[in-house]
């Protein structure tokens, strides 16, 4: 595994060059390697020269990004989030305050496997901390207070540089400010991301203003904004098509209603695929002997392991349905697979199919749901990754094709089709509103009861194949 350690820098000649050979020497958990990324955020001083002096010595080990503008921190880091290729990150401000010996304690819970971002606090005190501003360390509670209000966090100090991650999830969250605003912001939204935060105690060194201190009354105002901002907002997901998962997670009564529809299907050895956030999954899950959640992202899959931590009965595994050989542990265990919302993102819908097909026992069940009528196939298809939409006779072709005996096919969810066509077909929108879809969700109770006396086509189709010899 590699660590990437994140340096912004700005007018730090004088201590730039020492920090970088402490961070060179500091020692890192066994069987970690580092790669540092300095990100110049327009220094007018010697800094970018220093930096680069000490480059020189250690090549392969240090990247410098330059920068011609001063844009602030947030814009730095940004910078340096997408040059790193580790699988973990630290940021380390570019001053002395910080110790990097204190690595190994800060990334335990990274290495350990108990925690998506690790935050040190300077205010748990470890075994020492330099004495200084009253007002200064005011202005961090209460800004860090009102971000654990607004986060429903108990942080004790949100403000602090050293922030350890794992580097998926922090290239997946959007950044949007380019000061010091970026650590509320990324605090806010790792709550929303709902990421398993932990604190650790770190020794802080801090500088006077008179040694080069930069943080001033102007950046608290400017991180209560953010705190504002970040709050009302949703953008915690850098892909749109994530985005809308996102917004479903906010939809329980739909969730409910899909899942009851499939629930009289589900045996007790379920293996779901494109299992996501864990919208579908946590509803499902109760009663099963055994249930396998599978998904391509990483990022889902975490977020599913933290809404359903207490799940003995969980399994979840990172699955590629394209590729036969990663269903190979699962041969002919199951008695259920579940793809809901999945088949249309796959070009080689057979081939997926026949791998399903593969994992279950004789007599064992798949459940497929799909969109249905490539006639309203619109822009929010194309966002959404789809390939297609399928028809009644493409779908039991299908299945029939990969082996499977046909034996339900269910019309789910005609209410929302007209709702579909308008927003993607005439309005030419490419995402889903949040307000229509928890609007949508207030009147699940109803649409229920009235679904199947609609008089046009369904919005998607749910196919039941067994897996039969004959």
């Amino acid at each position: 595994m590699k660590l990437s350690i994140l340096i912004p820098l700005y007018n730090e000649e004088e201590f730039v060059a020492t920090l970088l050979e402490r961070v060179i020497a500091a020692p890192l958990p066994d069987g970690l390697e580092r790669e540092i990324i300095v990100a110049d955020d327009g220094s007018k001083d010697d800094s970018v020269e220093e930096v680069q002096r000490i480059a020189d010595k250690y090549p392969a080990v240090i990247k410098l990004l330059r920068s011609s503008r001063n844009e602030g921190k947030g814009s730095a880091l940004k910078r340096a989030i997408a040059a790193a290729t580790g699988e973990l990150s630290i940021i380390q401000d570019a001053d002395l305050e910080y110790d990097p010996k204190e690595y190994v304690t800060i990334l335990k819970p990274l290495m350990d496997g108990r925690a998506d971002a690790v935050y040190g606090s300077r205010f748990v005190v470890a075994s020492e901390r330099r004495v200084l501003y009253f007002w200064h360390a005011l202005a961090n509670h209460i800004l860090t207070g009102i971000c654990n209000m607004c986060s429903d966090l108990n942080l004790t100090d949100m403000e602090t540089c050293y922030k350890a991650f794992r580097t998926s999830l922090l290239k997946s969250i959007p950044i949007q400010s380019k000061r010091f605003g970026f650590e509320p912001e990324i605090t806010i939204k790792l709550a929303k991301r709902q990421a398993r935060i932990f604190e650790v105690p770190i020794s802080y060194n801090g500088r006077t203003y008179d040694e080069g201190k930069k943080i001033g009354l102007k950046d608290a105002f400017d991180a209560l904004w953010v705190i504002v901002r970040t709050t009302l907002s949703r953008d915690i997901y850098v892909d749109k098509d994530k985005a809308i998962l996102d917004a479903f997670s906010d939809a329980p009564n739909f969730n409910r209603w899909m899942a009851d529809t499939i629930k009289p299907f589900v045996g007790k050895q379920v293996f779901e695929i494109g299992a996501g956030m864990g919208n579908l999954t946590r509803v499902l899950i109760p009663k099963r002997m055994r249930y396998v959640a599978t998904d391509l992202d990483l990022e889902h899959l975490e977020r599913l392991r933290f809404r359903l931590q207490g799940r003995t009965n969980l399994e979840t595994s990172l699955l590629d349905t394209s590729k036969r050989e990663q269903f190979s542990a699962y041969t002919g265990q199951m008695d259920t697979v579940v793809c809901l919302n999945v088949l249309e993102h796959i070009e080689d819908d057979l081939g997926a199919l026949q791998n399903m097909r593969s994992i279950l026992s004789e007599g064992g069940k798949v459940i497929i749901l799909v969109p249905e009528g490539q006639s309203i196939f619109n822009g929010l298809d194309e966002e959404l990754g789809h390939f297609r939409r399928y028809s009644e006779e493409q779908l039991t072709k299908r299945l029939e094709e990969a082996g499977f005996k046909m034996e339900t096919m269910l019309r789910f969810n005609r209410v929302s089709r007209p709702g579909w066509w308008f927003n993607g077909s005439i309005m030419k929108r490419r995402t889903i509103s949040r307000v229509q879809l928890k609007n949508f969700d207030r009147l699940v109770w109803l649409f229920r009861r009235i679904d199947s006396k609609v008089p046009w086509s369904p919005t998607s189709i749910i196919a039941i194949g067994r897996n039969s010899k004959a």
